[in-house]
């Protein structure tokens, strides 16, 4: 029976008197793909950051690979996160003075746990990279790049992989080639993908698309292409405030 990689019960977040997210139920089951839209302020980044345990929510719970994460104290939530927790963002992050296999590891050292070489490389190869592995970041392409920085991501073997516009800074052939390795990550190892976006094509690698309007969920899709996708985020842009 699947069980659910992370789990969101009733959350709220506010900001001082801005609520982001307004009790906010949702389960992403595990091996599945999730993309999260909504229009620009809907709380996608906070949904994302309390999920991942960045973020502490006011009120409600989360749950990530059964671990409720509400009690836990500062240090456990660093643990939980790196252990059980993978993180791919917009900008790729990497340190420009290690090479791609080194950035790669830097997971485990900071874990201060040991790295086995034949573990990075595998990470990369799962990326298409390893024949790149002593590259530099200055020395790759932007897409190159974001493949690194998802072996980063995948290096600790995560519950789930959270991904915050990953194909954002990338051209539409190369974000495609990142968005397809997501997608067979799930279809073939079982992965878990949780992917804010803002583009209909993106979404539409996704099992499914939740939406958000003003902290709240409107809905979802399911299978749905990058047509009925678009057509849905129009209607919600298009709802007066």
């Amino acid at each position: 029976m699947t069980h659910d990689a992370v789990r969101l019960d009733s959350v709220t977040r506010a900001y001082g008197h801005v609520t982001a997210l307004d009790t906010v139920s949702l389960a992403f089951p595990a091996g599945t793909f999730t993309a999260v839209m909504g229009p620009s302020g809907s709380g996608k980044s906070t949904l994302l950051q309390c999920a991942a345990g960045l973020d502490r929510p006011t009120s409600g719970s989360v749950t990530v690979g059964g671990t409720e994460l509400t009690g836990l104290g500062e240090r456990r939530l660093t643990l939980l996160r790196r252990e059980r927790v993978g993180f791919v963002f917009q900008a790729f992050n990497l340190l420009p003075s290690l090479t791609a296999e080194q950035n790669v590891a830097l997971p485990l050292r900071l874990a201060g746990r040991r790295v086995p070489a034949d573990r990075v490389r595998q990470a990369l190869r799962q990326v298409g990279l390893a024949d790149r592995a002593r590259h530099r970041p200055a020395q790759m392409s932007g897409g190159q790049q974001q493949r690194v920085a998802l072996a980063r991501a995948l290096i600790t073997r995560p519950d789930v992989l959270f991904g915050d516009e990953p194909t954002g800074a990338l051209d539409t052939r190369t974000g495609r080639e990142v968005l397809g390795l997501l997608r067979g990550m799930v279809d073939r190892e079982g992965q878990t993908v949780v992917m804010v976006t803002h583009d209909p094509v993106a979404a539409a690698h996704a099992d499914r698309v939740v939406f958000l309007v003003d902290g709240r969920v409107s809905g979802e899709l399911t299978g749905a292409g990058a047509d009925t996708i678009a057509t849905r985020m129009t209607r919600l842009e298009a709802v007066p405030c």
